[in-house]
């Protein structure tokens, strides 16, 4: 091969590195997305239904959050006249966590205080892992969705180098390269998922245990008046 020959081998190759890149940065992100495969499904699945999970749990603990701030105080006043009908009857309209679980520890008023806790914050529980409702799913993908754009990377590469072995003696950088950004886009999709679900799963952590902290105050307030002396 004569010098000159190979200057015009090398300069063909530059072309079409350069085109290559230019296609490349002329992409719409839909089309690089597509070009992830089919790895590219489960990861759009998982983004889809993590946020559908965010947004409805956080309408849900919203709606929690809309306590009645007199209604421990009008409780107080029925339970100390003695009108448990109508704080049976105030729990049951009020509806929210808090007025569940007074209702509950109402129904229990002449057992042993224990055994009115224990029923007060039974309630409790299960009123809690109502509003952690999907918060498993948000936890499995923050862990599972990058492990999923790293198993497309794995499976992008083994695909890009199979595709430079087929091509042979005409195999070039090109072909590697092109094979390689594909790959990698799972990779980075992977990552967005998992991290948009890690910092879902955790901000909505942290506003149940605002929650949590609310109803047992609710208990304590709902205990002390239980052995409050009736003036």
């Amino acid at each position: 091969m004569s010098f000159t020959t190979f200057i015009l081998a090398q300069t063909a190759v530059a072309q079409k590195g350069a085109t290559a890149a230019s296609q490349v940065s002329d992409m719409t992100v839909w089309e690089l997305a597509m070009k992830g495969g089919w790895i590219m499904i489960p990861l759009a699945i998982l983004a889809i239904i993590s946020i559908y999970i965010f947004f409805e749990r956080c309408f849900a603990i919203n709606s929690v959050n809309k306590e009645d701030k007199g209604f421990m105080q009008r409780i107080r006043d029925y339970i100390h006249g003695g009108q448990v009908d109508e704080a049976l009857h105030l729990c049951r309209t009020t509806n929210t966590p808090s007025s569940r679980m007074i209702e509950k520890g109402i129904t229990r008023i002449g057992r042993p205080m224990n055994d009115v806790l224990v029923a007060v914050e039974n309630v409790g529980n299960m009123e809690i892992s109502r509003l952690e409702k999907g918060f498993s799913w948000l936890a499995t993908t923050a862990a599972g969705a990058p492990m999923i754009g790293f198993l497309g990377t794995v499976t992008g590469m083994v695909q890009a180098f199979m595709s430079v072995a087929n091509a042979g003696t005409n195999a070039n950088i090109t072909i590697l390269s092109s094979g390689i950004y594909e790959a990698l886009v799972t990779t980075v999709a992977g990552l967005l998922v998992g991290i948009i679900a890690l910092f879902a799963y955790n901000y909505l952590t942290s506003r149940v245990k605002k929650v949590m902290n609310k109803l047992e105050g609710s208990t304590m307030d709902f205990m002390d008046l239980l052995n409050e002396p009736v003036k």
